[in-house]
């Protein structure tokens, strides 16, 4: 066998792989969408002819003996369980047309780990976030375990109407326990950390950041000034300013930070680019201080950092008790002249849309 045939045979052996596995996946695709249809259409036709008006009573004792059948001629997947969770999947999501769009892009999988969510607002956000950052189950899991959401909500609420800061983007707390420090690091440690996991740091951070460099040197004047980590974020077209500080956060740091949006703004940003944005991730910070000091009208953000994630129990009544006060600072906020912040939630439907079922 020569060199150019051997040549030949591999190129076609690659192309024809490249077709089998390309058709593979849109087989699956296909099989997983119509799996996730059929079990809503079960949920769908279960909830509305058998548990609804005056056939509930009847209908709800009937399922059992409903599952039993099912379970002798199509296996485990018609449990009792599961067939619970078709109706619950139909009632939570009551669209077919939204369901039968979702479903090209999410598993059965993943709408089983989003039925247990309480709002609305919260399935939107873990759907965009799974759909647009191609999540699979695990990290979603571990994305609504960590209460991505709320501490989004907790962002979200320092903003007003004249903020620079796009909402939806940063987070506080941040957990950045994958980093492995210790006790009594230093800023260095904690820069040096980041880089070495930086791709776990992005991923908490959030969709669409890319790094840029470390210690961006910024001169003017003759004096020369470090930034601790600059990224890109691609969806907003921004630079991204992140400075790292070890302890509690102190006005000082507004000053600082604006300098080095000021300084990148004028000589880094691109023609086709937005004015750069700054967050300033501290161990400890008084919310009610950054609310005060109105950082967002500057393009600028504030969030703790836990190196270390609590357990379960106490780090969601931690969260919970943070997101209760910023809902309060929220109302306080409404009760001002125009005070009513605007947010820019990127669903996939407009809530409305729910209503225009397909009969």
């Amino acid at each position: 066998m020569t060199l150019a045939s051997s040549s030949n045979e591999n190129s076609l052996f690659t192309h024809v792989s490249k077709i089998i596995e390309k058709r593979k996946n849109r087989a699956g695709m296909y099989a997983n969408r119509e799996v996730t249809l059929m079990y809503w259409e079960i949920g769908r036709y279960i909830g509305s002819v058998l548990l609804g008006g005056e056939r509930a009573e009847y209908g709800k004792k009937i399922l059992a003996t409903l599952s039993q059948e099912l379970l002798k001629k199509y296996g485990q997947a018609f449990d009792i369980h599961n067939i619970r969770r078709m109706i619950r999947f139909a009632e939570k999501f009551s669209s077919l047309r939204i369901v039968t769009e979702l479903a090209s892009q999410l598993s059965w999988s993943h709408f089983l780990e989003l039925l247990p969510l309480e709002t609305e607002e919260a399935r939107m956000y873990y759907i965009n976030e799974a759909a647009t950052r191609q999540l699979g189950t695990k990290e979603l899991r571990r994305q609504i375990s960590r209460k991505a959401y709320e501490r989004k909500e907790i962002a979200n609420s320092r903003f007003k109407e004249t903020s620079k800061v796009p909402f939806n983007v940063f987070k506080d707390p941040y957990i950045l326990d994958t980093l492995g420090l210790k006790e009594n690091f230093l800023e260095a440690d904690l820069e040096k950390a980041i880089l070495t996991e930086l791709e776990s740091f992005i991923l908490e951070f959030g969709h669409g950041f890319t790094f840029i460099e470390r210690q961006k040197r910024m001169t003017m004047d003759g004096d020369d000034f470090t930034l601790d980590l600059l990224f890109y974020h691609r969806i907003l077209k921004r630079l991204v300013a992140v400075e790292l500080k070890i302890g509690k956060f102190v006005p000082q740091y507004k000053g600082q930070m604006e300098f080095y949006l000021k300084w990148l703004n004028r000589y880094e940003r691109q023609d086709d680019e937005n004015e750069p944005i700054g967050i300033i991730l501290c161990t400890k910070a008084s919310r009610n201080q950054i609310e005060l000091m109105e950082l967002d009208k500057s393009g600028i953000t504030v969030a703790e950092y836990w190196t270390n994630l609590p357990p379960k129990t106490e780090f969601e009544r931690k969260i919970k008790e943070i997101l209760i006060e910023a809902q309060e600072r929220l109302e306080r906020r409404k009760s001002l002249p125009k005070g009513k912040i605007q947010k820019q939630l990127d669903y996939f439907y407009d809530p409305k849309d729910a209503d225009m079922e397909e009969k």
